[in-house]
């Protein structure tokens, strides 16, 4: 039987000895490794920190995730308070203003002016008639009398329906100022150019806002129109003769206003000098008529009296009347008739030399 020979081990190698600045590196390699960890874990929490967001008193906010939104109708919109939704690009957040008045401005029929002419007030001088306008930059619209006008139209309003507002257009701001632009021709289009540069301008901008609100419900855009204000403004080439025209009509309206105070104030005196014609008219008549029924009265009731003794009746009325008649008289004598019927003759020695007044005595 064969006996294997004794293996015996073999002596190892001794081990390299390893220099300082091998072992420097290794411990600052190690030390970054570290560090780089930490900011990696940091950056990881800041990552998913970043979903947080607030939402104000004033919006609503909706969660967007893989471009389709959290939730269905009002249970998307996420009310005021601390909120969380996975970062960018797995969700998105939008705020809406629900509150927040918005404002669009069209300035489809208005011609072109810079925000400094408008500040200075350029953008009001005339211009003169032989420079036309440039359809590529001024706009304008048509009357119903085949006139042209600037016009523009300033829209407020808020947002009702925030889910619709974002999700039903790419941009709902735009859909609203075309609504707007396409209230306002059409709404000029149904006036007339003085009416709608003076005589009937709040017609015309209550025109402009109820076909806006008409468009927007129409087509579902998730706002409520809150006002309209609309500026107009003849042509700046015939700026002076719209100005004569204006002068004309408020001379007119002065001249006919002028003649409508004269007519009311005639017909007034006319009235009052009829009325109290006719009151005059109504005392009189019971005046006289109350005395002729005195007169009545007093007639019968005298007539008895006369009945009975006519002569001596008609000389007391004849005295009566005579006192009467003769008031300033110091003596009266009245004649009567003699029984035979004679008249009677009354002589009276008058003193026809007129009254010598009495010297006055002398004063001491």
């Amino acid at each position: 039987m064969a006996v294997a020979p004794d293996l015996k081990e073999e002596p190892r190698p001794a081990e390299t000895p390893v220099d300082a600045g091998s072992q420097a590196l290794s411990e600052a390699l190690r030390s970054s490794f570290g560090i780089l960890k930490f900011v990696m874990l940091l950056l990881v929490g800041l990552f998913f920190a970043s979903g947080l967001f607030t939402v104000g008193p004033q919006e609503r906010a909706i969660i967007i995730r893989l471009g389709k939104p959290v939730g269905e109708g009002e249970k998307a919109l996420l009310g005021p308070g601390l909120h969380y939704s996975a970062p960018y690009p797995i969700d998105q957040y939008v705020k809406v203003p629900i509150t927040a008045i918005q404002k669009v401005r069209s300035s489809v029929g208005w011609f072109a002016v810079t925000p400094a002419q408008e500040l200075s007030g350029e953008d009001r001088n005339p211009l003169p008639v032989t420079q036309p306008m440039d359809p590529e930059i001024d706009g304008y619209v048509l009357t119903a009398d085949n006139n042209i006008v600037h016009s523009r139209a300033t829209l407020t309003y808020h947002i009702a329906d925030p889910v619709g507002f974002i999700f039903n257009f790419v941009n709902a701001s735009n859909a609203v100022l075309s609504a707007l632009d396409n209230a306002l021709i059409y709404s000029a289009s149904q006036f007339k150019v003085d009416d709608i540069l003076t005589r009937d301008v709040a017609g015309f901008q209550a025109a402009v806002k109820k076909r806006t609100s008409a468009l927007v419900e129409s087509q579902n855009l998730g706002v409520v129109v809150e006002d309209c204000q609309v500026e107009s403004r003849a042509p700046r080439q015939l700026k002076d003769a719209f100005d004569n025209v204006l002068k004309a009509e408020v001379t007119r309206n002065k001249v006919l206003d002028e003649a409508h105070i004269y007519e009311n104030r005639t017909i007034n005196r006319a009235s009052a000098d009829a009325q109290s014609a006719i009151n005059s008219a109504e005392s009189e008549r019971a005046r006289v008529v109350n005395d002729v029924s005195s007169q009545a009265d007093r007639f019968n009731d005298i007539l008895p009296k006369y009945r009975a003794n006519p002569t001596l009746f008609v000389q007391q009325r004849l005295a009566e009347t005579l006192t009467r008649v003769l008031t300033n008289a110091h003596d009266k004598i009245f004649l009567a008739e003699s029984p035979d019927g004679n008249t009677k003759e009354l002589r009276l020695l008058l003193n026809r030399e007129t009254p010598k007044n009495k010297p006055e005595e002398s004063r001491p």
